[in-house]
């Protein structure tokens, strides 16, 4: 037997190690009593995706170094989530890059899709980074990658179009520089917004003014604002987001902005107009109402629905159709528009206009400035990528990622179009391992990889699960109720020294707390072999120190 069991939390009415090596945790808040696997009473820590987390001190046995290892564990999902379901163990110095990240991602209003759903994740890294983005190519006769969402496996890039007889498409990445025309969906210039929803990937299209980013409009006057759903390679319509409001109330709500998914039903809003309307089935939207001006994204955090606002504010809609219920936060200072969202170490933060600034939500209230973005104007699409909060940027097309004490490194820029007002980095995806911006106007893809990172680009089915990350001679594996889902590119293992002297936190981490249960968390020294893997998925009381 490779594999040493150095850490053992049954997590079955305490936090001790079973292991026999003494690491045992310190809870935090989680509740210890929960049902475990099978139904089985006091089986399990249930975790409130909140503030509740276990803490292990660091200890020689937890420091792996750059020899194989594994994590497995039983974890609980619901189906109907109003939040991330966050991290489930991490061992991270974030300020030197150094360690491990295990969890599933969720980002919303990236810049204006869901481009992550329930995505397993497992990274590490020791300050490594690709020394340039790579580009994966521009999907058909793009100018602006507006959408990237990842669903089934695939990544998927929704575009706008400048010529006059364009319009937007739907495109898959098939990998290189290659993408799969799926086809325009009603003939407008744009596909706005992408977004996974019961198994389904889902497209709003627009109008789109292109003035925004001081290009020469389109002659397309085609109008948009309808939704579609992938059924196999076939669009479905859906409907469009119906009524008049606000000062734009010639475009009538023709260009969808944003789409996300909250308790399970699936919102959306429009561009030049305001509301938010909520989808019934079949091509029916239920007009929700407006709280008086037009929002730019929705993204779902602690609970509630976040607008980002045309202006200075987030609102907070909790539920139901009286916007009575919406919760104005906080003004953020200096800031004219507010267009995305990300969840990173536990807290809201949003990229805002017109000093390129990211603000954090703060514990009691308000916004804490986490600083500018070199010397840009704007903060478009977000993402926390094995461990790290990277953030798109306007005029330059950058891309920066945050060190930590309001200090933001540029890893790149991405767009180099010549005799152009605006270049933007917009939409962002985690995807096969690495981190994808898409640009304006050069309407290009490009990806970079920050260490070594394995990710199932699947939605992770709810209720009980057996997941095991494992760094297995060069290269990381991710393994779901026993079968392999996914592996990373190879690395010299001399490459990656992950020893630190940061605690393993279990139920939390770089994104967010874990919203779930979990039980029967492993550590190993060394890899259990795929056979092994099996086993702990069907026999929880198998161990293999």
């Amino acid at each position: 037997m490779t594999a040493t069991l150095v850490g053992h939390w049954p997590l079955s009415g305490d936090t001790r190690d079973a292991s026999g090596n003494d690491n045992h945790g310190e809870n935090f808040g989680a509740d210890l009593t929960a049902l475990g696997p099978g139904g089985r009473y006091v089986g399990a820590a249930a975790f409130d995706g909140r503030q509740s987390s276990v803490l292990v001190t660091d200890s020689p046995s937890l420091r792996t170094g750059s020899e194989d290892f594994a994590l497995s564990a039983y974890i609980y999902t619901e189906a109907a989530v109003d939040d991330s379901l966050g991290d489930i163990a991490t061992k991270f110095d974030s300020r030197r890059r150094k360690g491990f990240n295990f969890g599933l991602k969720r980002h919303s209003a990236a810049c204006t899709s869901l481009s992550n759903y329930r995505n397993l994740q497992f990274g590490i890294d020791d300050e490594a980074l690709d020394p340039s983005w790579t580009d994966c190519g521009q999907p058909g006769r793009s100018t602006f990658v507006m959408a990237l969402a990842v669903h089934e496996g695939a990544l998927y890039a929704g575009t706008a179009e400048t010529a006059d007889d364009h319009a937007g498409h739907v495109f898959r990445y098939v990998g290189d520089a290659q993408w799969e025309d799926l086809g325009p969906l009603d003939g407008a210039n744009a596909v706005m917004t992408l977004a996974p929803y019961e198994s389904a990937l889902y497209a709003g299209t627009g109008r789109l003014k292109l003035l925004g980013s001081s290009l020469p409009e389109s002659g397309n006057s085609q109008e948009g604002g309808k939704i579609f759903r992938l059924d196999g390679d076939a669009w479905v319509d859906c409907g469009k987001m119906g009524g008049e409001r606000g000062s734009y109330a010639e475009y009538s709500h023709d260009t969808v902005h944003s789409l996300e998914v909250f308790q399970e039903r699936l919102y959306g809003v429009p561009l030049y107009t305001q509301g938010l309307f909520r989808y019934e089935g079949n091509q029916i939207w239920t007009d929700c109402g407006s709280y008086g001006r037009r929002a730019f994204t929705l993204g779902a955090y602690r609970g509630a629905l976040h607008l980002l606002d045309n202006g200075p504010g987030v609102y907070r809609y909790e539920s139901g159709d009286d916007w009575t219920r919406w919760t104005r936060l906080a003004e953020l200072p200096g800031v004219s528009q507010v267009y995305s969202l990300a969840v990173y170490q536990g807290r809201m933060v949003v990229g805002t206009w017109p000093e390129a600034r990211v603000f954090s939500a703060a514990p009691g209230g308000g916004w804490s400035d986490m600083g500018r973005l070199g010397e840009e104007l704007e903060v478009m699409g977000m993402a926390v990528y094995n461990g790290k909060l990277y953030a798109g940027t306007l005029p330059l097309g950058q891309v920066y990622r945050y060190d930590g004490d309001g200090c933001w490194t540029c890893t790149g820029q991405l767009d180099t179009t010549p005799d152009v007002t605006y270049r933007r980095a917009w939409s962002t995806a985690v995807y096969n391992g690495k981190l994808f911006f898409g640009t304006l106007p050069a309407g290009r893809v490009m990806s970079l990889e920050a260490g070594r990172n394995a990710t199932m680009d699947r939605a992770l089915a709810p209720g009980w699960r057996h997941v095991a990350a494992l760094r297995r001679r060069g290269k990381l594996a991710l393994y779901v109720d026993g079968e392999e889902v996914a592996e990373s590119s190879a690395f010299a293992d001399a490459s990656y020294d992950l020893s630190h002297g940061e605690p393993l936190q279990i139920g939390r981490g770089q994104h967010d707390y874990f919203n779930g249960r979990i039980a029967d968390l492993r550590f190993y020294r060394g890899a259990p072999s795929a056979e092994e893997i099996q086993i702990l998925a069907e026999d929880r009381s198998t161990d293999f120190g």
